[in-house]
């Protein structure tokens, strides 16, 4: 099994890489589709279901979608242009992809919220369609947002799990157990195995480059985070708190009066400061998805600043651990809150983190398979019952708390030798089953939980 870094790590934009990121990338498939066809299109048409229906508006679903279909991609996406596209197609009813031509689709008509008839694959489903001059549907698919930016057709899901396609990679691990016994009986550490596995499908310079870039937009988002004050968009009046928690834990900077978990303000703050990026619509790294992104940069953040000793040289491997622990996760079970509640989010992000951690501080395998177990182990069960559809409560606090986790997690894992009673492939395990059971109003939907106790305005 392989998933490179930059399938785990995407960069994109907010609020959701499965409800945002997932539809747009979705569109562009079918636009790719659309070129290949030998059929002559003159309009598109499209509905969402499921939680993409439910959550879509909150979410802005509807927006990535006739984005995606009008040619925008989340990797180069930008705002600007974006705002001045959906101002021409509102007002023409059309939109004019490159290498097709111009298409007739009224975004108010054309693009259908359908809260009747869930798709059988996955609660994240859409269907696209393109028709001819006289308005019949002559090209038709169906998408489903798996989490994390990841899309698959409705005959890649019956197909099972994604093919892994592409050259062979040195430590083709599927499980916790195998990445161990690997890990043994080459003496190579985790991150080592996998930097080996993203060599064997490109090559070490393009890999460097690409993790530095997936460092930076992750601390720029913090930077920006941390510097940004107002009220997030979506209606619910939620205030920005990065910025005044940030200035605060700054002006007490060698007073030596604040105690010692202030420095768990620190972590959640460099966490807060990326959901609340995300929430606003700006550019994120998917870390697994975006309702989730906040947790790791923060304890990366963390780590560079706060821990003695640490280099930015360990940046690489920090997330080569991570990537290969979201990719066990991903492989056994689920990153999509849609399909598993929010400990498929938060709290693989937390596992992630806490691998990546341990890792850095000389973690061996087997206490870093022990930090991943423990931090998703104490976020089994957590439901994603957004607020209004908004990533924002308890989304935003919930990856600060997430990182909180996974630093405690790689500190408990370091104070042990790495034998631990219950398996990380137990939890994921676990977690999956637990996904399965829980009741679709508690996955993704904000039919249950805080989304129907607290007022939405």
């Amino acid at each position: 099994m392989f998933l490179s870094v930059f399938d785990m790590f995407k960069v994109g934009i907010g609020p959701s890489s499965s409800h945002t990121m997932g539809p747009m990338v979705a569109a562009a498939r079918f636009l790719d589709m659309m070129r290949a066809s030998p059929f002559e299109f003159a309009g598109l048409r499209g509905s969402l279901h499921g939680s993409l229906a439910f959550t879509g508006v909150g979410h802005a679903t509807d927006r990535a979608t006739i984005l995606g279909l009008a040619g925008f991609v989340p990797d180069t996406y930008n705002n600007t242009k974006a705002e001045a596209a959906l101002a021409a197609i509102s007002e023409t009813h059309t939109v004019t992809p490159e290498g097709l031509p111009t298409l007739n689709f009224d975004p108010k008509a054309d693009l259908i919220f359908d809260y009747d008839n869930n798709l059988p694959g996955h609660a994240n489903g859409m269907i696209l369609m393109a028709t001819d001059a006289q308005g019949d549907v002559i090209l038709r698919q169906v998408y489903y947002s798996i989490g994390g930016g990841f899309v698959m057709t409705e005959e890649e899901l019956a197909e099972g799990k994604a093919t892994d396609e592409g050259a062979p990679v040195p430590f083709p691990f599927k499980s916790a157990a195998e990445m161990l016994e690997m890990s043994k009986s080459s003496g190579k550490s985790i991150a080592h195995m996998k930097r080996d596995n993203e060599i064997a499908r490109g090559c070490a310079n393009s890999f460097a480059k690409g993790s530095a870039r997936l460092w930076q937009v992750m601390n720029d988002c913090i930077e920006r985070g941390l510097s940004t004050d107002g009220i997030l968009p979506g209606g619910l009046s939620v205030r920005r708190r990065a910025k005044g928690i940030y200035d605060a834990l700054m002006a007490e900077r060698g007073m030596n009066l604040t105690a010692p978990h202030t420095i768990n303000d620190w972590m959640s703050v460099y966490a807060m400061a990326v959901n609340e990026e995300n929430a606003a619509g700006g550019q994120v790294v998917t870390a697994p998805t975006n309702g989730a992104a906040g947790v790791l940069p923060a304890v990366l953040r963390y780590h560079l600043d706060h821990v003695p000793g640490a280099s930015e040289s360990h940046i690489e491997d920090f997330l080569l651990t991570a990537a290969a622990i979201g990719g066990l996760v991903k492989y056994n079970a689920s990153i999509s809150g849609a399909e598993a509640g929010c400990q498929a989010e938060v709290g693989s992000a937390s596992a992630m983190a806490a691998a990546g951690l341990c890792a850095v501080m000389g973690g061996t395998p087997e206490q870093v398979e022990n930090a991943a177990e423990i931090a998703l182990e104490h976020h089994l069960g957590m439901t994603c019952d957004p607020v209004a559809g908004l990533v924002q409560v308890p989304c935003i606090e919930r990856n600060g708390l997430g990182a909180i986790k996974a630093v405690s997690a790689a500190s408990l894992a370091l104070r042990g030798d790495g034998q631990h009673f219950v398996p990380l492939d137990a939890v994921i395990e676990t977690m999956r089953q637990t996904g399965h059971d829980m009741h679709e109003k508690y996955k993704e939907t904000s039919l249950g939980g805080l989304a129907v106790n607290v007022p939405n305005c």
